[in-house]
């Protein structure tokens, strides 16, 4: 089989960086030099500018290029892409609002050359305004860089499927999908306006380069049909194809799904080292559903892998080695085994000779630990490990505003009946129902909200862990300063969050700590989590305890592992299981429908099952022992995700 180019299978250009802060930087490089080319000719640089998570790292660095470096924007004109009609700029979720917080308020951009779409106008009234809008781009001098975000249905500014390669700056109904995924920015899918204004596909594609940036797992499906797929009304960024000066700008997480990341052997010669061997022959056998000791000279060499038969085979050798490695990831003791249950044979781990461990499990939200790795947690906890878990976050925002007046109703009830502190009593019960009936959709709540609605998550927390076998003074409730801000948006990571993961680290020295690697988590407080995890690890390496620690990452509650990937397997049993999801249904809040569900619409505890039971379900037809579930972990090994 010849080598195919690259170009033939990914239409547009893609710039593929290790992780989003990466990304991001290039990202802004490219826009300060475009400006400042500009500044050079004496001409304006005209830039479109998008919203939501994506582009807030771009922003970021460009405010940081204005204070520390000078980067002067007084030759900018920027138009956004779109604004939610009706919309009051405003309202916490105006992009009127959002382009100030991040970019307009901390930059020398005149407030005139700032032009976001007004949904502030009558209905009547909107129709004449785009046409408008399309003239002042128009005497700008048009767009010179477009940045754009991707959206799950594939849309671009809210071009949703349908919209055409002409269409121009209009007045759209938003798709459910669109209005599911915004839902946790406006506390629930009910409150999303149905309607937004935005630039169409073709006011886009006049711009003279267009920059679309897609990070995590949870964009690497619709990324690679925009790029490889065919042209489609269905897919509004498949329509970049045909701009002469278009390009993606990806993290690795967002371009998984694209072929040269799948199959990069078809691009010609690849380095067959051990882990890109165990991806192809998996691949290979996933793909023509067949045991791996199976697979034969024929398999490969009509797939496309002359290349590693000739190099690693013969087939069978292949075969067993893959075989034998995947074999050698599952074990029913996560945390090693005691001398008494060893036996002759068995492989070694790392930390084995420690028995038992001190494990600290983090949970970004108050039911990550249980969701994602529940049968572990229950596993370690059994094997007489001493497990503690450490909630990251009060998860507070994530609670319905009739269970907080529920419990506190409750609460008034009880301290009435035994005469606490009446007056005290009656003045908060009475804050909080008037708060939640007056309470415009969206609006932060009060702290005494805020507090009760964290105590709920936090009580969940206990009681899932109790009936797991942990008792309370082995939780630990972190309560990071980023996340306390009452909105789905947070404030950045910063020093105060570190430090308080440092401390928990050293006060425990764990032999082993698990953190929750799920990177496709829509509303990013995973991805955070994570950093704050993994900057604390690489602060407290030189400690005399941390030589004995393995990090662990899990996944589950959005994606689970490719096996390719998984460096521990933990078989699940069916009892096993049914513990697990008790120990998810005493998070009661979260229980039948959760305030910000993201996209996937079954409730955690069936994500949670029906990722184990894939899982597992894969290993067997791959030719491994047939499990009832398996939970799978990735050991980190000292580099940034």
């Amino acid at each position: 089989m010849n080598p195919q180019s690259l170009s033939d299978v990914e239409k547009i250009p893609c710039r593929i960086f290790r992780d989003a802060g990466d990304a991001s930087r290039a990202v802004a490089l490219q826009i300060a030099s475009l400006i400042r080319v500009r500044q050079a000719e004496g001409r304006t640089c005209v830039l479109g500018l998008a919203t939501g998570s994506t582009p807030t790292g771009v922003y970021g660095e460009l405010v940081r290029m204005h204070q520390q470096e000078g980067l002067s924007f007084k030759n900018v004109v920027t138009f956004n892409l779109d604004e939610y009609f009706p919309m009051q700029p405003e309202e916490l979720q105006s992009y009127v609002r959002f382009m100030r917080e991040h970019l307009f308020d901390h930059i020398d951009i005149l407030p005139e050359n700032a032009n976001v779409p007004n949904g502030t106008l009558p209905a009547e009234d909107v129709a004449d305004y785009c046409q408008q809008y399309e003239r002042k781009i128009a005497a700008a001098g048009g767009i010179d860089l477009q940045i754009l975000g991707i959206g799950r249905t594939g849309h671009i500014g809210f071009n949703e499927p349908g919209s055409g390669k002409g269409s121009r700056t209009r007045l759209i109904t938003l798709d459910r999908v669109t209005r599911r995924d915004a839902a946790s920015d406006f506390f629930g899918e009910e409150n999303v306006p149905r309607r937004a204004i935005t630039m169409g596909v073709g006011t886009i594609l006049d711009a003279r380069q267009v920059v679309l940036m897609a990070f995590g797992e949870g964009k690497s499906r619709i990324v690679a049909q925009a790029v490889e797929g065919e042209i489609s009304t269905i897919v509004a960024a498949s329509f970049l194809q045909q701009h002469p000066n278009a390009q993606f700008v990806l993290d690795e997480a967002a371009a998984a799904g694209l072929t040269r990341r799948i199959q990069p052997w078809i691009f010609g010669a690849v380095d067959w080292n051990d882990e890109l061997v165990r991806k192809a022959v998996i691949w290979l056998a996933t793909k023509l559903n067949k045991p791996l000791l199976k697979l034969t000279t024929e398999d490969y060499n009509e797939e496309g892998l002359q290349d590693l038969l000739a190099s690693h085979g013969p087939a069978y050798d292949l075969n067993l080695k893959v075989f034998r490695g995947l074999q050698a990831t599952i074990t029913g003791w996560p945390g090693g085994k005691p001398e008494h249950a060893k036996q002759p044979g068995d492989r070694s781990r790392a930390g084995d000779h420690i028995f038992p461990k001190r494990v600290l499990i983090f949970s970004p939200h108050p039911d990550d630990d249980v969701i994602s790795m529940g049968g572990t947690l229950i596993r370690l906890v059994d094997q007489g490990h001493q497990v503690h878990v450490a909630y990251q976050t009060s998860g507070n925002i994530a609670v319905f505003d009739d269970d907080a007046l529920r419990f506190a109703e409750f609460s008034a009830e009880f301290n009435r009946h035994f005469n606490i502190n009446p007056e005290r009593t009656a003045e908060l019960e009475s804050h909080i129902d008037e708060f939640i009936k007056h309470k415009a959709p969206g609006q932060v709540d009060s702290p005494e909200v805020q507090y009760i609605k964290g105590l709920i998550r936090r009580c969940e927390a206990r009681s899932a862990t109790r009936c797991c076998g942990i008792p309370e003074e082995q939780l630990h409730f972190m309560d990071m300063p980023f996340y306390e801000t009452g909105r789905v948006r947070k404030k950045p990571l910063g020093d105060e969050d570190i430090r308080i993961t440092v401390e928990l680290l050293r006060k425990i020295r764990p032999h082993q700590v698990y953190a929750a690697g799920d990177l496709s988590d829509p509303h990013g407080t995973h991805r955070v989590c994570l950093s704050a995890i993994l900057q604390a690890c690489n602060q407290v390496a030189g400690d005399d305890w941390y030589p004995d620690c393995q990090v662990w990452l899990y996944r589950g509650a959005w994606q689970e592992w490719g096996p390719h990937q998984i460096e521990m397997a933990v078989p699940i049993s069916p009892q096993e299981l049914m513990r697990k999801r008790v120990a998810i249904f005493k998070h009661q809040s979260q229980k039948d429908k959760a305030l910000f569900p993201g996209p996937d619409p079954r409730e955690f505890w069936q994500r949670a099952e029906d990722r184990n039971h894939a899982t597992a379900e894969l290993y067997d037809k791959l030719g491994l022992a047939e499990y009832e579930a398996i939970e799978g972990f990735v050991r980190w090994k000292g580099e940034m995700l």
